[in-house]
């Protein structure tokens, strides 16, 4: 199991606004790491647990304090972006995470053997992607 990302880390200026929007969002679960302001995160069945748990689906993470200002609007990514996918419409989830306070950075859109893919900004300024094998009309991205 070689050069496989096997965690993620989002950083946050409120910790617990964030752990509030992607637990709602997308059920993932969090858990204080001691006194830390560090909170493991469970993303759910099928990610991998740690460098030598099963191979998965998926990767598991933190979320720590972050350690400056949050990133503004409209600014470019600095550093690694996160692509999360989805089961379902990604239409759907995106208009969730706007309730949650999410903001729209860039529509769903369809890639053909891709899949649909659309991008958002946290409620604390962090940009992250939803992509799943699922066009807006109900086919496969990997047909056609």
């Amino acid at each position: 199991m070689a050069n496989l990302v096997v965690h993620f880390e989002i950083h946050a200026t409120e910790p617990q606004r964030l752990v509030d929007f992607y637990g709602d969002l997308l059920g993932w679960r969090f858990t204080q790491f001691g006194d830390m302001p560090y909170w493991m995160i469970d993303t759910g069945e099928g990610a991998i647990g740690n460098v030598d748990g099963q191979p998965g689906i998926g990767i598991n993470g933190g979320l720590t304090q972050r350690e400056g200002p949050a990133p503004e609007i409209g600014a470019p990514v600095n550093g690694c972006n996160l692509v999360i996918g989805v089961d379902g419409s990604i239409d759907e989830v995106m208009r969730r995470a706007v309730e949650l306070g999410a903001t729209e950075m860039m529509p769903a859109e369809d890639m053909q053997g891709v899949g649909r893919v659309g991008y958002l900004i946290d409620p604390d300024g962090n940009g992250f992607g939803l992509i799943s094998p699922t066009l807006s009309d109900g086919t496969s991205a990997m047909t056609g």
